[in-house]
């Protein structure tokens, strides 16, 4: 017992005298850990019989609560002091301003879509833009769409159920130019354009369209950029330099060459497929532009505005012409900066979002560039 009395004054005494955080944690390996005393005299419990070890088992445990108890406690003090002095040496001064770091950034679709609108008002262009639940008059049919065309099929186009509108002749269809789609295009802010405001007309229609479609260059919804002149005296020399124009600002090179291939869309005749043509550089990739260009690249789709659109709109064909023209939004900003995969725009992925978002005073200008 005089033993356990002296090893307990010991390490009490110890503990107290210990002065620091780092002077109580020698103590506590010292007096707890598995080479000292009081690990040793837990050890000789198995060897003692199990009267010895009934009366020596709660001396020793005894000890050991003891000494751990006074450990901890002169540990709270200490850390208490240390606290103490810290808080007494620092300072802080909370008149000064806190510069935090932007957590934000604009994403590309946003940018493209500013860069898209500086370009085209230089050009004397408005921004117009329409519902994108549309029913299937402004989406398909003032479109000249006919009715068997493979663009109203269900495989392309999202229908809305409406139980008021079903016919029941045919597994939830519409009656004929009601039943309510989500818009597969931004052609139909063209119709209501047209419809609400007099010739001349000069707008673009940008804003999310919507098709059944899913890979690595398609999503079911995806964002496209419209453009539409109504005037008198309109013809394809005018479509020709238009675009000529918005691909050499958005890309901002001169050297741009682009190519008109004829084509066929219900909305527009003549029509005609835009390529553009690229050049590679020494890792392969390839780059909008060049004098001599490597290969060509469909970017966007174009034409005359048929008559039978102009006249369903309430205009005199022979009267009034125009060009219409459309380009997919996500496309373009791949196209230009360097994306590989469209499904990453809209995975909300904070790497991603980080490395090719922008910052908010990277406002598109046509004096400072367009390109940030």
């Amino acid at each position: 017992m005089s033993d356990l009395d002296s090893i307990s004054s010991t390490l009490l005494a110890q503990a107290a005298a210990a002065d620091n955080l780092d002077a109580i944690e020698a103590v506590r390996v010292k007096a707890l850990g598995k080479q000292s005393e009081i690990a040793a005299l837990m050890k000789t419990l198995g060897g003692m019989s199990p009267d010895e070890r009934q009366r020596q088992a709660p001396l020793i445990q005894g000890l050991r609560t003891r000494v751990a108890d006074a450990i901890a406690a002169r540990k709270d003090v200490l850390e208490a002091a240390a606290l103490d002095a810290r808080l007494a040496s620092e300072r802080l001064d909370m008149t000064l301003p806190v510069a935090t770091a932007p957590q934000g950034s604009i994403h590309p679709v946003s940018q493209v879509m500013d860069e898209l609108a500086e370009i085209f008002a230089d050009l004397g262009f408005a921004v117009a833009t329409g519902p994108e639940i549309e029913d299937d008059w402004h989406n398909f049919t003032a479109l000249n769409i006919p009715e068997s065309h493979p663009a109203r099929a269900m495989h392309d186009t999202f229908y809305l159920d409406d139980p008021e509108q079903m016919t029941g002749d045919w597994l939830g269809l519409f009656k004929p130019d009601t039943r309510k789609v989500l818009r597969t295009h931004t052609s139909p802010v063209q119709i209501r354009t047209m419809l609400k405001q007099p010739p001349p007309i000069r707008i673009i229609a940008p804003g999310r369209t919507y098709r059944s479609d899913s890979d690595a260059t398609h999503t079911p919804m995806f964002h496209q950029v419209e453009g539409l002149v109504i005037d008198r005296g309109i013809h394809m020399g005018h479509l020709k330099w238009t675009l000529e124009t918005f691909v050499k600002a958005f890309f901002e090179r001169d050297d741009i060459v682009l190519r008109l291939r004829p084509s066929y869309f219900p909305f527009t005749e003549p029509s005609a497929e835009v390529d553009v043509g690229y050049t590679r550089d020494k890792a392969g990739r390839r780059v909008i532009g060049g004098a001599e260009p490597d290969g060509w690249m469909e970017i966007l789709g174009s034409g005359m505005v048929h008559p039978k659109v102009i006249a369903a709109c309430g205009l005199d064909p022979a009267e009034w012409q125009g060009f219409a023209f459309g380009c997919g939004i996500d496309r373009l900003a791949m196209l230009k900066y360097g994306m590989d995969d469209l499904r990453a725009f809209f995975d909300g992925d904070l790497r991603w979002l980080r490395h090719y978002g922008f910052a908010s005073l990277d406002v598109p200008t046509l004096s400072g560039g367009v390109g940030a």
